[in-house]
């Protein structure tokens, strides 16, 4: 078969062979989230480094464009990385013991995440950081649902908004050193920079 008849008869060799390895759908299924992986990270990773190194990186705009692109590729592939192994060890675990527990997700989570987010990266650092603080909440609401922790008697969110800021002004004004990087870098533009100017220009328009 030649290129143009594979190219045209594409779809119908693929649903072939997906009918061919259908006793290994936890295979494909894992393939199918290294895919999504890739493509949910490129999502969420290029618009967001697009504008953050645009308008706020140092160097070229070669040196803009490289560091956008090895951001979007390490956020991509990490998470397709993980999609991929933590659904094909838990697709191995059900086919061998016909069962799930539910540490099972918690333990292979646990030492696939260890493995493929464990480098102290800046990419990896906002992704954590962005999974613990939904966890945080997440259990605070599982605890009121099992019982363990009471039900509030009146809103909680305005506690939980005035409970971050204050610590995180207070980190910022007396140990600014223990916040990442990228946090110190807003707060300095926010609670710093906006104590200096010499004219009405730098003082409306410009940052010089």
């Amino acid at each position: 078969m030649d290129v143009v008849a594979l190219i045209r008869n594409w779809e119908l060799i693929g649903n072939y062979a997906l009918f061919r390895l259908r006793k290994y759908r936890f295979a494909l299924a894992a393939l199918k989230g290294l895919r999504n992986g890739i493509i949910y990270g490129t999502r969420t990773r290029a618009p967001h480094a697009l504008v953050t190194v645009l308008l706020f990186g140092n160097g070229t705009f070669v040196d803009k464009v490289r560091t956008i692109l090895r951001l979007t590729r390490t956020h991509a592939t990490n998470l397709a990385k993980f999609t991929f192994c933590y659904k094909l060890v838990m697709g191995l675990m059900q086919r061998m013991k016909g069962y799930r527990r539910e540490w099972h997700s918690f333990l292979v989570a646990f030492i696939v995440g260890y493995l493929v987010f464990g480098d102290n990266n800046g990419v990896n650092m906002q992704i954590n950081l962005y999974l613990l603080s939904r966890i945080l909440v997440g259990l605070a609401r599982l605890g009121v649902e099992k019982q363990i922790i009471p039900t509030p008697l009146g809103p909680v969110f305005p506690w939980f908004a005035a409970t971050v800021w204050g610590f995180v002004l207070w980190l910022f004004e007396h140990h600014q050193h223990v916040l990442q990087s990228s946090l110190r870098s807003s707060m300095i533009y926010l609670y710093r920079d906006s104590d200096k100017w010499t004219n009405i220009r730098n003082f409306l328009i410009s940052d010089d």
